[in-house]
This record gives structure tokens, C-alpha cells and sequence, in this order.
């Protein structure tokens, strides 16, 4: 399967993380929405976020070291929807941009990784799952932790 996903994550502490080369930031406490898209493999690409150990190549790698996963939103889509899911995200009430550039450095979006001070979930899963149905694609949602 081909499509784009969210991340959802919670960070407990606030925690200061060297970001590959886009530098060093301080990462507040609460949840943090991640887009990213898999053109190759969406179950592949998942699978690998939710791995511990794995070589840092992706922004979100850095992240999902101190950070729970506790939720995975799926869009299955033949096209890249990443950046139209960053803006979706980008709309919700109390998104904020963390850090500039954070999974975008290869599009024009501001960034990829939103922060919420409270869990995001329903808005998120209500917000895709109108996209997903304007669009004609398929949600699927997974939540790891309660």
C-alpha cells in the first residue's frame, strides 16, 4: 500500500533534541503530530517508527527516542497527500509549529511536526476522516497506547 500518515505522539518532559543537521531545539511537554508519507510501503514505513532501535534518518527518528507513539492515522492514497495533511493539521485549534523545517526539507511547507499542549486525537481523527472522505481514500486508525 501507497499513502501518507500522522504520527501522534506525547513527550512528557520537556527535553532538548539534536535534530540531525537542522540543529538543536527544546521540545516542550505534551503531543506532538508527525506527517510523513510512503510511497513504497505505508506498512513498511510504519513498521520501522514503531521499531526502538533503528539508524536515524528521518527528523521524526530523533524525536520518537524520548517520545511515546500512541497513535497512527493511515491515509491509502496512490498520490502524496503528506503536505494537504499538513495543512489539515496546520488548521486545527491549538496547532502550533515547534520547529521550522522539521520533516518538510524536502517541499515548500513550513513543517511537518505540529504541537499540541492536549491531545489532539478526536480532532485529528474527526479532521482525516473528512479529508478521507472528500478525497474518496481509506483511514485507518491505530491507537498503540490508551
Amino acid at each position: 500500500m501507497k499513502g501518507c500518515y500522522v504520527l501522534l505522539l506525547r513527550l512528557r518532559h520537556a527535553e532538548r533534541i539534536v535534530v540531525g543537521r537542522l540543529g538543536s531545539f527544546n521540545f516542550t511537554p505534551g503531543y506532538y503530530a508527525y506527517v510523513g508519507s510512503a510511497m513504497l510501503s505505508l506498512e513498511k514505513r510504519i513498521a520501522r517508527h514503531l521499531r526502538g532501535e533503528k539508524r536515524k534518518h528521518w527528523h521524526i527518528d530523533y524525536l520518537l527516542e524520548v517520545a511515546t507513539l500512541i497513535a497512527v492515522f493511515s491515509i491509502i492514497s496512490e498520490n502524496k497527500c503528506e503536505c494537504t495533511l499538513a495543512q489539515v493539521l496546520r488548521s486545527l485549534q491549538g496547532s502550533q509549529v515547534p520547529v521550522l523545517g522539521f520533516g518538510s526539507s524536502d517541499c515548500s511547507c513550513g513543517a511537518h511536526l505540529f504541537y499540541f499542549g492536549e491531545n489532539p486525537e478526536q480532532a485529528i481523527y474527526s479532521s482525516l476522516k473528512r479529508f478521507s472522505r472528500e478525497s474518496n481514500l481509506t483511514l485507518i486508525f491505530e491507537r498503540l497506547v490508551e
